[in-house]
């Protein structure tokens, strides 16, 4: 996908100002309201100010007319007064200054109210929504458009009185009714909501051609083509988590892709013949840059020959040429000048080189440079630094360093002045950061990228939760900042012993604020934050833990050892990312096959152990370590440690030490809550199961794992098969605390959150975050459940995505620990390591870590003890169980 200045940075010429027409219609409006003032050089201002606004002379027009609004201010004309700060707030909307246009949008719905005009109100709203929007928090736009919370079941889809929507309806306005309804589209879309997103687009797009508006036609067309693209990138997304699981609906979800795509491309199309007839020529560059960048994201669809291609951007060129001087027409020459020339690999043109453009260099250094003196002209500092850090990016990727480093200079210096360009500044720092390193200047080099870090870890969550279509692109625009960042933290640190510890901590810093930043992504949500605790990271670890952090790069892995005293140690695994990840998929991969066989392989465990553990023994044997932490990065989050093996001492790693793992130790509950109440709400699915055409096997197994549970609470409650559902469990928490919440049944762990899910009954299923919904209405709060317990859990081989979802469960769904499985075992071994879990945590009062630990080791001696399977003693059976979150 290649709309990142829709997307990231929340100015677009995909994003629908909805009343951007209406506005006109209204500053026409405006002059006939002014002639009867009494000063006629005022209404000269206003006037003038307009025509300096249609002139695209922003700064000019906001001068005049704030001179103007003291005379009004002075006679409490309150309506005109109304109407002036309506213009300013749209004026430095255009000058994205969206911050500044919400405090004269608030001023406009004052005045309004004061004088009793409904209709104004409800318009003014819409307005304020959309600014909303582009600052990236469409739930707000969707609380003014309609209200918050409100119930849009089918039948039920009447907004809350004092709405814009609402407001709309009750005065008749089929204008600002259309206004609403597109508003309301694109910030559902921009939620990623998309089926509701198209639900309220389709009807606007009606209620437009009853009223023949195709200046709003026009919009609606473009909103719907964004719309069905963005659904059809999830579609594929599906399709690709479907596939590896060789889910039957794969071909399905890729069908169902390519009709998104063919949509978008008919919308698209439609609404660009709809432009040219009305002679719309900023609609028309909307029309086509949309074209053009689903050309380039369904190359291998097919959907358009590359002859259409080339005209597209040759009619593009012309009516850039054509469109009058404006912020619009500044981001426009940005995006021209930035297509890659068939490279499928580029998803953000403005931080990564494609090896050739669609344009020659000499015409898009010319197009760049336009665009920079028609955003000096306009005094517009926002599009002045994008054009100038654009052009920066393109002599980076051409290697003339000290063009690109002035540039980027000037970039920065404009975004740093503009106090909310925050979201330009870290891309303007890290292109700087870049540079320096690409001239072996790493010294100089690294506070850029801790200035990009810093920038970029302040608006971190407004960026990820704010636009769906981020998460694809979250790899090639987030990650890198971070990952680059703690590299380099940890090469100074191998190579200044003085300040090791200070290096390491920054550099373990680095990689806990893209952990976060990964599950935000991951979940497309804010919740985890509410995870996040204060307490220092030595405050968690008692004096007998140790924690490991792992760090993945491209050229090694470095493994960083935190122990009680608080030293750190590190250690390097020199292996590609490649052949490192290919080693530990094997590893995985020999530890379920080993369902096949009785005896186990130790091969890969014994190379892995002594890559990973071997380097830090005598330091974990001096400080007497008993438990064992984990901080896994990337595919290390896919296998169990406990499964690693000491050759020397004949022993896995679990029979030495307890073993827990956590996402980051800064969102783990620092408190032990009380387990030993003996209640505990118990769920299960025994039965086979077929969810979206994957069939899901029985469980033979859970009525006896169930039992045993039982036994260690008799205060239970339980649902079993067909009785767990949903709505009764949702029930069942609101007025009782469960501190244990057992679920012995499928969960499937994807590349997304949408399958994420849980097997109930009756064939259907818990998404994780319905169950979060769920559990958030728990008596006493999600935090008063002490353990979730999740005992047929599956996440693919080699996804890195979907073992991510396993280990952010807890912190998503609100509990403060999790036990799970990263596999399914689905055998009586299954119910004995619960019954032996449960009953050191809840009668012997053993840490949860530590409580596990013993119920693994008593499979593994199952070859000493007559009653168990002596095949149990296999890790396939006790290894895929890991304690996620507070250990204690």
């Amino acid at each position: 996908m290649r709309r990142w200045l829709g997307v990231l940075f929340l100015i677009s010429l995909t994003l629908c100002l909805w009343l951007g027409n209406l506005s006109l219609i209204t500053k026409q409006a405006t002059i006939g309201e002014l002639v009867n003032a009494q000063d006629t050089n005022t209404i000269q201002q206003v006037n003038q100010g307009i025509e300096r606004y249609a002139r695209g002379d922003y700064r000019g027009a906001i001068s005049l007319w704030k001179e103007a609004l003291k005379v009004y201010e002075k006679s409490n004309e309150v309506e005109t007064i109304a109407i002036v700060n309506e213009n300013l707030a749209r004026a430095y909307q255009q000058l994205g200054d969206t911050q500044e246009a919400l405090g004269y949008w608030e001023k406009v719905i004052y005045y309004y109210q004061t004088i009793g005009n409904l209709q104004k109100v409800g318009q003014v709203l819409t307005e304020q929504a959309q600014a909303y929007s582009n600052l990236g928090q469409p739930g707000k736009a969707i609380a003014l458009l309609c209200g918050p919370n409100y119930d849009k079941s089918p039948g039920k889809r009447e907004c809350l009185p004092g709405s814009a929507l609402q407001i709309a309806r009750e005065q008749q306005d089929k204008l600002g009714e259309v206004a609403a309804l597109g508003s309301l589209g694109e910030a559902y879309r921009l939620r990623g909501d998309y089926d509701e997103a198209i639900d309220y687009l389709e009807t606007a797009l009606e209620e437009a051609k009853n009223y023949n508006n195709p200046a709003y036609i026009v919009l609606i067309l473009n909103s719907l083509g964004n719309t069905h693209a963005s659904r059809a990138q999830l579609w594929n997304l599906r399709a690709k988590s479907a596939a590896q699981r060789r889910i039957p609906k794969a071909k399905e979800f890729k069908s169902n892709a390519r009709e998104d795509y063919q949509k978008a491309l008919g919308y698209f199309q439609w609404s660009l013949t709809q432009s040219q007839e009305q002679d719309y020529k900023s609609a028309q560059m909307r029309s086509l840059l949309n074209l053009i960048q689903l050309y380039e994201r369904t190359q291998d669809l097919n959907l358009v020959d590359a002859a259409t291609i080339n005209v597209d951007i040759q009619q593009a060129l012309e009516l850039l040429a054509h469109l009058p001087d404006s912020v619009t027409k500044v981001y426009a020459a940005i995006d021209l000048a930035n297509l890659p020339d068939g490279d499928s690999n580029i998803t953000s043109p403005l931080t990564q080189c494609s090896a050739k453009g669609k344009l020659a260099d000499a015409q898009a250094t010319t197009i760049l440079n336009q665009a920079i003196e028609i955003a000096q002209r306009l005094q517009a500092t926002r599009a002045e630094s994008y054009a100038l850090g654009a052009l920066g990016h393109f002599y980076e990727c051409r290697k003339a360093y000290q063009k690109a480093w002035t540039l980027t200079q000037k970039a920065l210096l404009l975004a740093d002045q503009n106090l909310q360009a925050k979201d330009s500044l870290y891309l303007w720092e890290w292109q700087a950061g870049r540079i320096l390193q690409k001239q072996n200047k790493e010294a100089q080099a690294i506070p850029f990228y801790q200035r990009a870090y810093n920038t970029l870890d302040k608006i971190r969550s407004d960026i990820l939760i704010a636009e769906r279509d981020l998460q694809f692109d979250f790899r090639d625009v987030i990650e890198p900042v971070y990952r680059q960042l703690a590299q380099f933290r940890i090469e100074l640190a191998s190579l200044d012993e003085e300040n090791r510890n200070k290096e390491l901590n920054l550099a373990l810093a680095t990689v806990n604020s893209l952990k976060l930043a990964e599950l935000q992504n991951y979940f497309g949500n804010d919740c985890i934050l509410a995870a996040i605790n204060n307490t220092q990271v030595d405050e968690l670890l008692e004096k007998n833990t140790a924690v490991f952090s792992s760090i993945v790069l491209d050229d090694g892995t470095a493994m960083i050892l935190t122990l009680p005293n608080k030293e750190k140690h590190l250690h390097w695994i020199k292996a590609s990312r490649k052949d490192f990840r290919n080693q530990i998929e094997k590893f995985r991969q020999g530890l379920i096959d080993g369902q096949l066989s009785i005896t186990y392989d130790t091969t890969e465990a014994k190379t892995l152990y002594d890559l990973m553990i071997l380097p830090f023994e005598d330091y974990l044997t001096s400080q007497s370590i008993e438990t064992i932490v984990f901080i896994q990065d990337s595919f290390l989050r896919d296998i169990p440690m406990a499964a690693l093996y000491d050759k020397k001492a004949q022993k896995y790693l679990i029979e030495n030490y307890a073993i827990a793992t956590t996402p980051s130790l800064s969102l783990t509950a620092p408190k032990k809550l009380n387990t030993q109440t003996g209640r505990a709400l118990i769920l299960g699915v025994s039965k086979e199961a077929i969810i979206d055409e994957l069939p899901f096997r029985a469980l033979p197994s859970v009525p006896l794992e169930i039992k045993e549970v039982q036994k260690i609470f008799p205060n239970h409650k339980q649902f079993i098969d067909e009785d767990f559902e949903p709505k009764k469990l949702e029930k069942e928490i609101q007025d009782t605390v469960y501190p244990v919440i057992h679920i012995a049944t499928h969960a499937q762990f994807g590349i997304i959150a949408e399958d994420t899910f849980l097997v109930t009954g009756n064939n259907n299923k818990l998404t994780i975050n319905e169950l979060e919904t769920v559990l958030r209405q728990v008596s006493g709060g999600a935090a008063s459940v002490e353990l979730l317990a999740l005992t047929a859990c599956q996440t693919a081989v080699g996804d890195e995505r979907s073992s991510l979802g396993l280990a952010g469960v807890a912190l998503q769904v609100g509990v403060r620990s999790a036990m799970a499985s990263l596999w399914s075992v689905g055998d009586e071994s299954t119910s004995l390591l619960v019954k032996e879990f449960y009953r050191n945590v809840h009668q012997l009062g053993m840490s949860k870590a530590k409580a596990l630990q013993a119920a693994q080791k008593k499979l593994l001696k199952a070859k000493e003890i007559p009653e168990i399977n002596n095949q149990y003693d296999n890790p396939y059976f006790w290894a895929p169980f890991i304690m996620i979150g507070n250990w204690l």
